[in-house]
């Protein structure tokens, strides 16, 4: 949907913030704040151990430190999937071969147009982490069934972490009910 009328308030280097004239699906006019956001990518980096790489991370924002897992923002004309392969090493030292779609989720739909890209890699190797100066992070390998644990409990309030453990458990739920189907 295109807004009829768009003022911009704010552009910064990450985000844009405008009011957006549109009329609604019902034919109601209505001026919306939005902040654009390009996107971002996170990854389930599984190890061979079945443990999942979460980050403890210093977040301002979210008032001190989170766990999540690797995740950033899509840089102009790059592929999700090369943003989650790029966050994957420069946060955690690791890269992957294997590596699948974990769908995609909104973060706020009501006020934000980012769209977060989900995946799941496995066969990890090492790499060379390259943190950003305005990141401090803990790279942390927990096991997939306390990670998921943590996530549902309350531990883990990022929401783009709780709902891709929440979907790498399921499809692993659908692939042990596929196999046993299967003999």
């Amino acid at each position: 949907m295109k807004p009829e009328n768009q003022t911009v308030h704010f552009r910064g280097r990450v985000i844009t913030v405008t009011t957006d004239e549109v009329v609604l699906p019902n034919g109601h006019r209505a001026t919306l704040e939005v902040v654009h956001h390009p996107g971002g990518a996170a990854v389930v980096a599984l190890d061979s151990q079945r443990r999942v790489c979460l980050l403890r991370q210093y977040r301002y924002v979210a008032g001190g430190w989170i766990w999540e897992l690797p995740a950033g923002k899509l840089e102009p004309n790059e592929p999700p999937l090369e943003t989650a392969k790029r966050e994957l090493i420069e946060e955690a030292g690791v890269s992957a071969s294997q590596w699948e779609s974990l769908g995609t989720a909104l973060s706020s739909p009501g006020v934000f147009s980012e769209v977060l890209h989900l995946f799941y890699a496995t066969e990890i190797e090492p790499s060379t982490a390259a943190h950003e100066h305005s990141e401090v992070i803990e790279v942390h390998w927990i096991p997939l069934a306390e990670a998921y644990e943590w996530a549902m409990n309350g531990q883990i309030s990022d929401a783009k972490t709780i709902i891709a453990l929440a979907r790498t458990i399921a499809l692993a739920a659908v692939r042990r009910s596929s196999s046993a189907d299967n003999p």
